[in-house]
């Protein structure tokens, strides 16, 4: 079919998608000639990511387009709207701080993320900055230092930061201009480039604090001092005309790009950003289509300094921003430079990687060999409750290896009994007829913690939605020692061992630990919230009024716990405060156990 389909491709710009059996995109493309590239996926020799993505690929679409460009902006739309798997490039990367300031209606300070701010708020924009706790602590020390408006809408009188001098009033009172315009004068100064005027007023205040003996304010301001010097001690880079620019350069070496991006600000070096990806395609096109995510969630700088061996033309027209290559000069050292720190990185980082790609994705295709079977996402259940009460079950989800965390899902369960068949039973069936109803992501593999149980659960659920002849499901048992020690496989209800020294064992143990982990999370933060009133409904004996009693008297569990059996007969008769005495002492053994 592929083959048959490849003789009909022209030679052509534009963008390609990979399918998978399912029909679902797992790889978008661009070419400038469609045939060639496609042809050789399927007539070349491919190693690496690129043989892992051929290997699953079942179908390919394609979209002609009239220019290169164009091609490149459908890649990319495409990308955001599919987050196909193999484009991995910016996944899980978040857009970087910045510190904003604004005079309307009020002078304001604060850290925002890029894509948080309208475009006619740009302006007074400052950053990025790599490392958010470093923004933070800057905006609350401007904040401490300038009677900026701090409280949120407009209150109907002057709040605290009026009272103690870090506020003008704005929302009350009638506030000098002039008094206005000589701060924002010093913010901007100092967020432009001007360390001076922040680090002479706080020298200035310091003094006077010790003067006044003031020592515990004195010494907070003098570590803050100390802290502002370590933080604008940036490298400055002689570059005199003060224009905001990137600089990239990248290295290639093992089938990884290592990318390195150098963030100059007011002829400040305030950042760098490292990325370091596997190669799925032309490692330039993989560059080109990174890039173009990157600034998607960033701030587009006026000029970008990169390599030649990129088109910089249409990255260009893509971006509204001025993409050069430069040969000589302060800018070509500074190019060099991101190259150098490029190479570095890839260098110090390769065996890492490899060891991190042999515990994620190179597990999973060892679990792949032992169940004979593609796996790309697992979904994995565990359930928790305490004597019935506080029922909850928690689903984590694996994507290639990897915890998908967004992925992750919380239940509380409508069981009203230790049922741990019927429990995963409602879960499993809540989350996959909405996964039908809503035509999300279903998974190649649902693993559950634990045995038939909970294997014949998930399976007579997947029966009843039509869906047991498309997920596997297998049990993971566990040893005298709680350790996953072999696979109980749902069609066959063998049980598959599993080596101890293999990745298979140590990727299932984290899969075991994780769902474990997220699902008596939930339960904690449930059973915290669960009042003492909810505890005693449980006790015979125990009505309205004598519940009233004991909480006035006693107040919290633990009290409760505490008390003797004659103090308890002072409100519940005997046999009655042995109940309780008895309820409460397993249910503190078994918060005691769960931890």
């Amino acid at each position: 079919m592929i083959s048959e389909k490849l003789k009909l491709v022209p030679h052509l710009p534009g963008s390609y998608q990979m399918k998978n059996k399912d029909g679902i995109i797992i790889y978008v493309g661009k070419a400038k000639d469609l045939k060639n590239r496609l042809s050789s996926y399927f007539t070349g020799r491919v190693t690496g990511k690129t043989k892992k993505l051929v290997s699953e690929i079942a179908d390919f679409e394609y979209i002609v387009t009239s220019s290169e460009l164009e091609s490149f902006i459908l890649e990319i739309n495409l990308i955001k709207k599919y987050d196909p798997k193999y484009n991995i490039l910016l996944r899980d990367d978040k857009s970087y701080p910045y510190i904003q300031y604004k005079n309307d209606p009020y002078p304001t300070l604060k850290v925002v993320r890029y894509l948080q701010v309208k475009k006619k708020n740009a302006k007074n924009l400052f950053g990025p900055f790599v490392n958010a706790y470093a923004a933070r602590r800057i905006v609350n020390l401007i904040n401490r230092l300038y009677p900026l408006k701090k409280c949120e809408g407009k209150p109907k009188e002057v709040c605290l930061y009026y009272h103690i001098h870090e506020c003008l009033g704005y929302c009350v009172k009638k506030v000098n201009p002039e008094e206005v315009k000589r701060m924002e004068e010093d913010i901007l100064g100092f967020l432009n480039g001007n360390d001076d005027i922040i680090l002479s007023k706080l020298m200035s205040m310091i003094q006077m604090h010790s003067e006044n003996l003031n020592f515990e304010v004195a010494k907070e301001l003098k570590d803050e001092l100390d802290y502002i010097k370590v933080v604008m001690e940036r490298q400055k880079v002689e570059l005199h005309d003060l224009i905001d620019r990137d600089i990239i350069n990248y290295y290639f070496d093992n089938g990884f790009i290592s990318i390195e991006i150098f963030f100059i600000r007011k002829g400040k070096l305030v950042g760098q950003n490292n990325r370091i990806i596997p190669v799925n395609d032309d490692y330039i096109d993989d560059i080109e289509s990174f890039i173009a995510l990157f600034y998607s969630k960033n701030e587009i700088p006026r000029e970008i300094i990169t390599t030649d061996e990129l088109n910089l033309e249409m990255l260009s027209n893509m971006l509204e921003t001025r993409f050069i290559n430069v040969t000589r000069g302060d800018k070509k050292k500074l190019l060099d430079l991101a190259y150098t720190n490029a190479k570095i990185s890839l260098e110090n980082n390769f065996e890492a990687i490899n060891r991190k790609i042999e515990r994620t994705s190179g597990a999973n295709e060892e679990l792949e060999k032992l169940l004979n079977m593609k796996i790309y996402r697992i979904d994995s259940f565990d359930n928790s409750n305490l004597f019935g009460n506080f029922a909850v079950s928690g689903m984590v989800v694996y994507k290639d290896g990897v915890p998908s965390k967004s992925d992750y899902r919380k239940y509380k369960v409508s069981v009203d009994k230790n049922d741990d068949y019927h429990t995963m039973k409602e879960v499993t069936y809540r989350r996959y007829f909405r996964a039908l109803l809503e035509h999300t992501e279903l998974p190649d593999l649902i693993l559950a913690d634990g045995g038939i149980t909970q294997v014949h659960a998930i399976k007579e659920t997947l029966t009843e939605l039509g869906l047991d002849d498309k997920i596997k499901v297998c049990g993971m048992v566990k040893n005298d020692k709680h350790r996953t020690n072999e696979l109980l496989d749902g069609d066959t209800l063998e049980t598959i061992p599993i080596d101890r020294m293999s990745n298979v064992f140590h990727f299932l143990t984290r899969i075991q630990d994780e769902v474990h982990r997220y699902t008596i999370d939930y339960h904690r933060t449930l059973r915290s919230k669960g009042s003492i009133s909810s505890i005693l409904d449980n006790i015979e004996g125990i009505g309205s009024v004598r519940k009233k009693e004991l909480i006035k008297k006693f107040g919290s569990v633990k009290r409760m716990n505490e008390a003797t059996i004659e103090e308890l007969c002072e409100i519940i008769p005997e046999n009655v405060a042995v109940n309780l005495k008895q309820y409460l002492h397993d249910f503190t053994q078994k918060i005691i156990d769960s931890k």
